[in-house]
């Protein structure tokens, strides 16, 4: 069932994550992949949780994640804590993909949502990817939750829409 404002974000979501660090700052650099438990990292915090059909991909690559790493700093005045990207590709996948974007630390957390297990849930996937959506998560409650409906579009997922909602 798809979230809308107002829910309690699940209590059981779990991503991959390869975290940043400078040591394995480079591209070809690999790390470990840890269980991000995101159900508990975030239930205290604000959170901007956008997701992805595909890392690399044109749409994503050209116009989403540039669109949050450029307003990064206005979504942290609006009292974001945690600004996340998931997609349903592999973590090491996500990891090379921040560092393709010169993300540094956790300024943008890429995680993997494997199997697109938790985008099934709320019934935003499709053929084993993640849609493209954005959910924004106040201390647990849902505040914003929109799937784009037109393939290759930026808006009601992008960071400015979200910006607007904050």
């Amino acid at each position: 069932m798809a979230l809308k404002p107002g829910d309690s974000f699940p209590n059981d979501v779990v991503f991959q994550y390869v975290p940043w660090t400078e040591e394995k700052g480079d591209i070809a650099a690999c790390g470990i992949p840890i269980p991000y438990n995101a159900s508990k990292e975030w239930a205290d915090k604000k959170v901007v949780l956008f997701a992805v059909p595909g890392a690399f991909t044109p749409t994503c690559s050209v116009s989403h994640v540039p669109g949050y790493i450029q307003n990064l700093p206005e979504l942290k005045e609006k009292g974001v804590q945690v600004v996340a990207v998931v997609a349903s590709n592999d973590p090491f996948v996500m990891s090379a993909w921040g560092k393709a974007n010169k993300v540094k630390g956790d300024d943008i957390l890429f995680l993997s949502d494997p199997d697109a297990k938790f985008s099934n849930s709320i019934g935003w996937a499709s053929n084993g990817r993640t849609g493209r959506y954005a959910i924004v998560i106040d201390h647990g409650k849902v505040t914003y939750a929109q799937i784009e409906t037109k393939k290759g579009v930026v808006e009601v997922s992008g960071a400015e829409a979200v910006l607007a909602h904050l």
